[in-house]
């Protein structure tokens, strides 16, 4: 077992009990408890319901996200993206590596090791871990925003660990087609 990263603060207000990281507020609860809920919403809603409700929520929070983070750190580019990377990686969703990725192209593939979802329902034979995919988007769409770029970009998963013959997942981000753009 590792101990806590230091490059990853996590102050805890002895009056509140308020966690706070990156000067976010944040929750700490166990995986399963976590799971748990989302798989209990997925069944009142739907998978594709329930995946297009956290699309929308995970990009305006990446965007949200990546803005605020850029100027605190006076970050640009591809480093925008690389430091959501690294931060999502660190807060026990997975490891999120970028394979590859084209700022002015607004292309980028995403590859996750180590998903909480995976490792807490195993090989479920469907992708389990589209709770992320508009993450991806959002930080893209943040980053080309603040270039001045009015091209927009859609996150697809096109592989998850929880698939049979599958080992890691897979995101693309691809611009929006002209049918995606409204």
């Amino acid at each position: 077992m590792t101990k806590m990263a230091p490059e990853l603060p996590i102050e805890v207000d002895s009056e509140t009990g308020v966690w706070t990281t990156d000067a976010l507020p944040m929750l700490y609860v166990p995986r399963h408890f976590f799971v748990n809920n989302h798989i209990a919403v997925e069944q009142a809603l739907g998978v594709e319901s329930y995946a297009d409700i956290l699309y929308r929520a995970g990009y305006k929070s990446a965007w949200h996200w990546c803005e605020k983070e850029a100027e605190l750190h006076g970050l640009t580019g591809k480093a925008v993206f690389e430091h959501y990377m690294k931060r999502l990686s660190q807060r026990g969703w997975g490891t999120f590596t970028t394979d590859a990725i084209d700022i002015a192209a607004g292309s980028a593939r995403v590859r996750l090791e180590h998903s909480a979802f995976v490792y807490q329902l195993g090989k479920v034979g469907r992708k389990v871990d589209y709770m992320f995919t508009g993450w991806f988007a959002g930080a893209m769409d943040q980053i080309l925003a603040s270039r001045g770029s009015d091209l927009r970009t859609v996150a697809e998963q096109t592989q998850s660990a929880a698939e049979e013959g599958c080992e890691v997942g897979y995101f693309t981000v691809t611009p929006r087609s002209s049918e995606q753009q409204g």
